[in-house]
């Protein structure tokens, strides 16, 4: 797997991820989604630079301007219920992509802190020789990840697979590593200290999903 990591050079995504992990404003859950948001702009336009481009020319007032156009074939799938603001980001840049939608959860079947992870709904199109992006804010066990990419290899022939995260765990960076191809890219926004004995994420910056929509039962 080659791994991406964007915080390693200084840049305006710093401030976002600031923002997000500061409990002073994650009472502001307008604020806390638009930076999520933004933050997906920022990893779709680094993500696009790797990807596939044909020569075209353009006519203008004024002559004809030799250029590129996107090639690729992209199909933006996030995971609920977290992934919304950052599939907003990623859909604000390539709003020519086709869209689906899987839900993925732990599964505390003890009422304790083991867990399982279930997928189930899904809303997507046929994957089949399609650019995939994977998008899910947090990246903690990778659990949840590579249970939706078995799901997804089982039944279509991906051409081109790329991950998109905000916040990223050693521990599920390592579990991605060891359970998907060499091809797959990682795109992560930081990479954190790891995972704590609930394993959530620290420092993190808690349940992302609660935090952009209010918390759940």
């Amino acid at each position: 797997m080659k791994i991406h990591h964007i915080a390693e050079q200084n840049s305006i995504l710093h401030h976002f991820l600031t923002e997000i992990r500061d409990a002073n404003f994650q009472n502001d859950r307008m604020r806390f989604r638009r930076n999520i948001e933004r933050i997906g702009e920022i990893l779709a336009y680094e993500i696009s630079k790797s990807f596939q481009y044909k020569p075209v020319d353009v006519p203008t007032p004024l002559g004809v301007k030799h250029t590129a156009a996107f090639e690729d074939d992209v199909v933006l799938c996030s995971i609920l219920r977290a992934g919304l603001p950052l599939h907003r980001g990623f859909l604000n840049y390539y709003d020519h992509a086709e869209n689906g939608f899987i839900s993925a959860y732990r599964h505390h079947y003890n009422h304790d802190d083991l867990f399982t992870i279930k997928v189930e709904y899904q809303a997507i199109p046929s994957l089949d020789n399609k650019t995939v992006l994977l998008i899910d804010p947090m990246l903690a066990t990778g659990q949840s990840i590579v249970a939706v990419y078995e799901q997804i290899v089982s039944k279509f022939a991906i051409k081109d697979l790329h991950i998109a995260v905000v916040i990223a765990a050693p521990e599920g960076i390592e579990l991605l590593n060891q359970n998907l191809p060499d091809s797959v890219h990682l795109w992560v926004a930081s990479v954190d200290e790891g995972l704590n004995d609930k394993k959530y994420i620290v420092p993190g910056l808690g349940d992302a999903g609660d935090l952009a929509y209010g918390s759940k039962l």
